[in-house]
């Protein structure tokens, strides 16, 4: 029986794994009771489901309309599932630990290190507490400076909400809003304060725990470890060169920033650099964007965030690693290199490993839904597939036509995504110890 049970125990990646999917059925289950819809009806229970997993995993993706389908207590909802969501619901679970005044086990500091993506146990209970923190800080500057906007247009109640929402959903790189009718902020995108503060929120949840940390503490940037000065240095190329690339490709297009004047063509290319990198939002039409600028968003919506942070997809750090690598190979050099330092074998394979999974998912997301989603282009589901891998929430208007099948898909791309394909795969295989002995080298012809 000791060897049964001792088999059965969940490790932390399975615990962590189960936990994200409880929420999400449990906020489903919210959800779909008639108090949580404005027309006072119970919602169906796979689009409740759909907006569930889409909050929890912060990707934006809707199938129903957030600012009209729900009343105040679903967007309150769907609001605490886009907090517990991005910070990870270890994090609260600690924090309800120490209002409880309970002991935080070493198990729990394991599952917690793998929920954070941290290189080790010590010091992690600070660090989630200095992580609540920030979190609180952070969002009630964003949302004061939105009450400015809000507060004169919508009234003091409803203004402070949609402050306090939008100030949550950008920090954590969710991409909901509540404009209604799918318009996203495309109605607010003249509003230079609402675009650049939901800017920087997304750029803060997306840089990560452990570089703020950093930063903080750090009285020299030179000091700062080589893991905060590669996210440093991914995010800003991401961000300038995104930036430069689609402020070239919508200059002149009539139908995104060809009519703005030029700061505020600047400010929205800025943010459509910004925003595919997890967040969702969108401040101009992504169907009417160039192919050039999907192209660039996609690219954007793959690589995602960082680390550690409230943002999915591939990770800076691991599109870091795969560059890096590929200019190692290619200058002659045994090791991959960035600023004086080389990084280990297994960090590399681990980059090559993830990087290999998320192609594969995406392939086999394209595929299932090329098979069962009629009266879409190949474009569209690419651009949705990925979107919902990136957990970035932006779409060019296919998640409502989803079929059943499709909106499955889209869930299970989003949560594989939130929690990253090496994570999901760990909690479902079984690993193996390293073998005591070795197979004999060869060769294979490649490239």
């Amino acid at each position: 029986m000791s060897v049964l049970g001792k088999k059965n125990k969940l490790n932390g990646v399975q615990k962590l794994a189960i936990g994200f999917a409880i929420l999400i059925f449990g906020g489903a289950a919210l959800l779909s009771l008639p108090i949580s819809s404005v027309s006072g009806e119970p919602t169906g229970f796979i689009d409740s489901l759909f907006t569930s997993t889409s909050a929890v995993c912060v990707t934006g993706l809707i199938t129903v309309d957030t600012g009209t389908h729900w009343n105040y207590f679903g967007k309150t909802i769907i609001m605490l599932l886009i907090e517990i969501g991005g910070l990870g619901f270890m994090a609260f679970t600690t924090l309800f630990a120490f209002l409880m005044g309970k002991k935080i086990t070493l198990k729990e500091r394991l599952v917690m290190q793998e929920a954070m993506n941290t290189f080790d146990i010590q010091g992690i209970v600070k660090m989630v507490r200095y992580i609540l923190l920030f979190t609180v800080i952070t969002q009630v500057l964003g949302a004061v400076l939105m009450f400015t906007q809000f507060i004169p247009q919508f009234g003091v109640a409803e203004g402070i909400f949609y402050a306090i929402f939008h100030s949550i959903s950008a920090f954590c790189n969710a991409g909901f809003d509540l404009f209604g009718h799918f318009n996203s902020l495309t109605v607010v995108n003249t509003n230079t304060v609402i675009i650049l503060t939901i800017s920087i929120l997304i750029i803060i949840g997306g840089l990560g725990f452990t570089v703020w940390s950093e930063l903080y503490n750090s009285k020299d940037i030179k000091r700062i470890s080589l893991h905060s000065k590669v996210v440093i240095l991914i995010t800003s190329i991401l961000v300038i060169g995104g930036t430069i690339l689609i402020f070239l490709f919508e200059f002149r297009n009539p139908n995104t920033l060809g009519s703005m004047s030029l700061k505020d063509k600047v400010i929205n290319a800025f943010f459509t650099s910004v925003s595919p990198r997890t967040a969702g939002f969108n401040s101009i039409s992504l169907a009417d964007m160039t192919m050039a600028s999907r192209g660039v968003t996609m690219i954007l919506m793959f690589i995602g965030g960082s680390p550690g942070s409230t943002a999915g997809g591939l990770k800076t750090t691991t599109f870091g690693i795969l560059i890096l690598t590929v200019i190692s190979v290619i200058k002659g050099r045994k090791d991959t290199e960035i600023f004086m330092k080389r990084l280990s074998k297994e960090t590399v394979y681990r980059a090559f490993a993830i990087f290999s999974l998320a192609i594969g998912l995406v392939m086999c997301v394209v595929m299932i839904l090329s098979f069962t989603e009629t009266g879409v282009t190949f474009e569209e589901i690419l651009f949705e597939s990925v979107s919902a891998f990136g957990t970035a929430g932006l779409t060019m208007g296919i998640t409502t036509k989803l079929s059943l099948v499709g909106k499955i898909v889209i869930m299970i791309t989003m949560y594989c995504g939130r929690l990253g394909p090496m994570t999901v795969m760990l909690a479902l295989v079984k690993r193996k110890q390293n073998s005591v002995y070795q197979y004999p080298e060869d060769k294979i012809l490649v490239g």
